[in-house]
């Protein structure tokens, strides 16, 4: 069944917003999802889910975008639909950080940083931050959570010659200090990528910043190289190695830096894994690339994900070894609204690999090239599809390897994001 494609206003007309919406954390490792020793999080966390109405939510699409809060997606939940409740999500964008009950974000043509909270059908700004030296442009920034209270932003100046960042305090939006990294332009390099993918090992307390060079400004820009990795120390935003990997040409998700997808997970051990690409023809070939704790680059004997048969979108830490895929079938299609993603398990020690499956069948392709319908918590992933057909859920037991069906979600709409958030 294909996604009516339903005027935004119409719908607005015929449907009250009254949902209460408090953000925890969907990005990185800054979940209390997957790995094992987490806390029993029961009844003090939520879902929200994300739909927009018309077209995929991701590349700047939020202002059609409804978010509703579930307190669970088992399948005796009543059918999920979000007309006639949700909150709309405009002026604000899907892109977003969350962590605790806030989202922060640089809100749509505004020149600072924002707090806000959703409660009883209103956006509440809990806190601003104008900008002082440093400027950022909607969805074009990367972060990472050096701790709970410190918030680091970065991103590709407005000339893209430079890399600036900004450090937070996340309790009150003030600006603890900011200036640009003492990084080099790649070689033959006319412009930095927008933004890249930052991310905070605390195993070693150090920043990992991937990062490639264009030969020009936009779209038509190619890069110059395979992606580089700095190494940053946190405390005083030094680089300490920089690296071009001999890898893979691209990350994934340098598009939005994680405000959108995870592309970037760790294992108990510290041990950091980043969904990357190559394109090969007309391929973009995924593969899953892993640097071992303590070390500054790739492990060039490893690829968690071999004969891939299309770029690898996502990847989030399940425990024991194992974690969640969403990637594309390229033979399938490769348009960006088409049915041709699929989710995996992956067994990280030999790169193995399996369609999520349940009750013997292979769950069928999603669409939605931009999304993450995915979260981990307690022990279980819980896996949004948006198919042909159906709208659902699904929940994976790690430990037990079975997957069983979940709450059903209204059709007419596009599924586009899945949060677990702190009541």
């Amino acid at each position: 069944m294909k996604k009516m494609k339903v005027p935004f206003m119409s719908f607005l007309k015929t449907s009250v917003f009254a949902t209460a919406l408090f953000s925890f954390v969907a990005c990185s490792n800054d979940t209390p999802n997957g790995g094992s020793g987490e806390p029993d999080l029961t009844g003090k966390v939520h879902f929200d889910i994300f739909m927009s109405v018309g077209e995929h939510g991701g590349m700047g699409g939020g202002e059609n975008t409804i978010v509703k809060s579930v307190e669970s997606l088992t399948a005796d939940q009543p059918m999920i639909d979000i007309q006639g409740s949700g909150v709309e999500l405009n002026p604000y964008t899907i892109e977003l950080i969350s962590k605790g009950k806030y989202y922060y974000q640089v809100p749509s043509k505004q020149t600072r940083f924002t707090k806000f909270q959703i409660v009883n059908n209103k956006i509440e700004i809990v806190q601003e931050q104008p900008f002082v030296v440093n400027s950022y442009t909607e969805r074009k920034y990367t972060h990472a959570w050096l701790d709970d209270k410190t918030l680091l932003v970065m991103a590709a100046n407005g000339d893209a010659d430079k890399i600036i960042w900004t450090k937070l305090n996340a309790e009150d939006m003030s600006i603890l200090s900011e200036g640009t990294l003492d990084l080099p332009l790649p070689e033959r390099a006319a412009v930095f990528t927008t933004t890249g993918i930052l991310t905070y090992n605390e195993k070693v307390g150090k920043l990992f910043y991937f990062y490639y060079g264009k030969d020009k400004a936009g779209r038509k820009g190619v890069a110059t190289s395979n992606f580089l990795t700095a190494v940053i120390n946190p405390s005083d935003m030094k680089v300490e190695s920089n690296k071009v990997n001999a890898l893979a040409a691209e990350m994934a998700g340098s598009s939005y830096g994680q405000l959108l997808q995870e592309c970037v997970t760790y294992d108990e051990e510290g041990n950091l894994y980043l969904a990357a690409f190559t394109k090969k023809g007309e391929l973009e070939e995924g593969c899953l690339l892993r640097i071992n704790k303590g070390e500054s680059d790739f492990d060039a004997s490893y690829n968690g994900y071999p004969n891939a048969d299309g770029k690898l979108c996502t990847v989030q830490y399940l425990g024991n070894g194992k974690a969640l895929t969403y990637a594309r079938n390229q033979s399938a299609d490769a348009g960006r609204d088409t049915y041709s993603l699929y989710y995996s398990i992956v067994d990280l020690k030999t790169g193995k690999r399996s369609r999520l499956a349940c009750d013997g069948k292979d769950v069928g392709y999603s669409s939605g090239r931009f999304s993450q319908r995915s979260v981990v918590l307690n022990g279980k992933a819980y896996i949004g599809v948006n198919t042909e057909t159906s709208t659902c859920i699904y929940i994976y037991d790690v430990a037990k390897g079975v997957t069983e069906k979940g709450a059903d979600i209204a059709q007419g709409y596009y599924f586009d994001v899945l949060r677990v958030v702190e009541n």
